[in-house]
């Protein structure tokens, strides 16, 4: 059965005690099935970030227990911070992580919304997929007027609480809802002035500005302020201005391709009433939100960046363009952070951009595309940036594998008097340093004059390191079937029905022990093709490499068929057998042709490298 994970990212408004910090973050910890993954707090916002994983209901209580102990440690009437805010624990969104839908965390945010105003006497308000209206999808809508504004906000009939409850000065409002990964990133700037940082968010965030005209530059808001006028109304964006609204609706629809009356709604503007309101300027990013600050901590400013949908809108893409607006006011991009945790594909994407903008292969070890990522990003301008700690889903070994053991541990491991781990295990690793050899190959190839071949270089590259991470897997894949197997091989068979049982649990352990040296013959077999196209491909200096590839591919294949065919003889389901003996007649075959092939080249190419040598 798939487990059922749910991301919780509560921030408290609490970012300098860290007695009351680590209060509320103990209460969350205490919660049974609750893995505790980040707390990032921030003295001049005043606020934590805290990110925590689990089971839909132990994450449910988590985050009640977090709203519970942030209303007893913080008082909002003497709260003051940078970032906007409207209780102690000010925002709880959930987050569909694996095995739950973006409707399972809406549900959590109304039962924990319910619970809230309840048990709590504290006012809920929902948001985003949560949210009871559209209206109130928004978070900074939500938000408006801030703690501040929440006695008068709590009197409107449009603004009454999903879950309502008597005003709490202490701890204020909290808004529940439900959403995909929020990246939250923050741009820093040479610069002390909040302006500086405030003028590009504005430029960057989709609600975008004020429209200027006049004198915008070095910095935009500098410009005089352009209104809508009877029979003029100027496009914010460019210097058209149209007779009729209608007029200006369809320009920008067509030249900058934004839809104006959605663009006025989000800046609180009613189009069907435009004349006499301030004109509009479209920010460059959908799904981006940013504001500036000044943080006394680093002694500079900084664009405030949440990334609603990272895969629309990336980080990268979001910093080029503000090292850019930044470059054309004469200041400098430090650097960036992240705040909280990045999934591990927002940030491999970003390595992979970089590595791609320096005409460097993308066929690299992860780790190097991550690292790439971060100095290129300045991620650890500000603060360290641990890839550990902040990556969501970065791939890892586990410390006690094999593949975690330096090379000379694992040979003494493989030579023991021990079963495993044996052939199987060192089919896999073999395979993998194959696919290894065939990047490695590729890249040193790679930076030629020919874009084609380029191209084709990268992709092969790229190819043969997922082969390599899947082989890597597979060293210790073989070696737990091969226990599992013992393991049932151990069960009680003192009664028919345990009899029945252990040879049930052995037949199915056989067939894993089966499927996994399957797979590594298979996808040896595809390192091993790789290694005769890099062969082809690559520099003749590096031939012999790619041949010696090869080889450790063919191992593989060679190596993964015998650990097949000898679990074969146990197994009673003679459909099965025959089918897995078709199976290796075909891969054996493939292989076999292919490996003549690649040596029989390589040999040719050497001699005549040889001759030529000595001619």
């Amino acid at each position: 059965m798939s487990r059922r994970l749910v991301e919780c990212v509560p921030n408290i408004s609490e970012g300098r005690d860290a007695a009351k910090i680590r209060q509320v973050t103990d209460a969350i910890a205490a919660v049974p099935g609750v893995r505790l993954l980040d707390v990032d707090p921030g003295a001049d916002t005043n606020r934590t970030v805290i990110t925590f994983v689990g089971e839909p209901e132990a994450v449910l209580e988590g985050a009640f227990r977090c709203i519970a102990e942030a209303a007893k440690v913080i008082d909002m009437a003497q709260h003051h911070g940078a970032h906007p805010r409207m209780g102690a624990t000010d925002v709880v969104p959930f987050v569909p992580v694996e095995g739950v839908s973006m409707e399972d965390c809406a549900d959590l945010a109304r039962l924990l919304g319910q619970r809230v105003a309840h048990e709590l006497v504290i006012p809920v308000f929902l948001y985003e997929a949560a949210a009871s209206r559209p209206e109130r999808r928004n978070l900074a809508e939500v938000r408006r007027g801030e703690y501040e504004g929440l006695a008068k906000k709590l009197q409107d009939p449009q603004w009454q609480p999903d879950f309502p409850a008597p005003h709490n000065p202490g701890a204020g409002a909290t808004i529940i809802g439900a959403r995909e990964f929020l990246v939250a990133y923050n741009i820093t700037l040479n610069s002390g002035d909040k302006d500086h940082a405030t003028d590009i968010a504005f430029e960057l965030r989709e609600k975008g500005r004020v429209a200027r005209r006049g004198r915008v530059r070095p910095f935009y808001q500098t410009g005089e302020l352009l209104f809508y006028a009877d029979d003029s109304f100027p496009c914010g964006n460019c210097d058209f201005t149209g007779t009729t609204f209608q007029e200006t609706v369809d320009h920008c629809t067509s030249a900058h391709g934004y839809d104006l009356p959605e663009l006025l709604r989000l800046n609180d503007v009613e189009p069907t009433h435009p004349v006499g309101q301030k004109v509009r300027r479209r920010g460059l990013f959908s799904h981006c939100k940013a504001i500036g600050w000044y943080v006394d901590t680093y002694r500079r400013a900084q664009i405030s960046v949440n990334l609603t949908d990272y895969q629309q809108t990336a980080p990268h893409t979001v910093l080029e363009s503000a090292r850019r607006l930044a470059a054309d006011r004469g200041l400098v991009v430090t650097g960036s952070e992240i705040v909280g945790l990045v999934p591990f594909q927002c940030l491999l994407a970003s390595g992979r951009h970089y590595l791609q903008a320096m005409g460097k292969s993308t066929g690299v070890p992860v780790a190097d595309i991550l690292q790439t990522a971060v100095f290129s990003m300045g991620l650890g301008d500000v603060s360290p940036f641990d890839p550990e700690k902040k990556i969501l889903g970065l791939p890892s070994h586990d410390p006690k594998a094999l593949v975690s053991m330096p090379v000379h541990a694992f040979t003494d491991e493989v030579s023991r008097d021990t079963p495993a781990p044996g052939g199987g295990s060192i089919a896999a690793l073999a395979g993998s340093l194959g696919a290894a050899l065939a990047s490695m190959v590729a890249n040193l190839a790679q930076g030629g004059p020919d874009s084609e071949k380029d191209a084709r270089l990268i992709a092969l590259a790229e190819q043969a390191q997922v082969i390599k991470d899947q082989l890597m897997v597979a060293v210790d894949q073989d070696t737990n079937a091969f226990n599992a197997f013992m393991e049932a091989r151990r069960l009680p068979q003192g009664t028919p029905e345990q009899k029945a049982t252990r040879q049930a649990a052995m037949q199915a352990g056989l067939k894993v022990a089966i499927d996994v040296p399957l797979l590594t013959a298979s996808a040896s077999l595809a390192a091993l093709e790789l290694a005769g196209e890099a062969a082809r491909l690559g520099k003749v200096a590096s031939i012999s490499d790619a041949a010696v590839g090869a080889q450790m591919a063919y191992a593989g294949v060679r190596g993964g068929i015998w650990n097949v065919v000898i679990n074969l003889k146990d197994i009673l389901d003679a459909a099965y057998v025959a089918d897995m003996q078709a199976k290796c007649s075909d891969l054996l075959a493939k292989a076999g042709t292919t490996l003549t092939q690649i040596t029989t080249s390589v040999d040719q190419k050497l001699m005549e490298r040889l001759q030529k040598g000595r001619g």
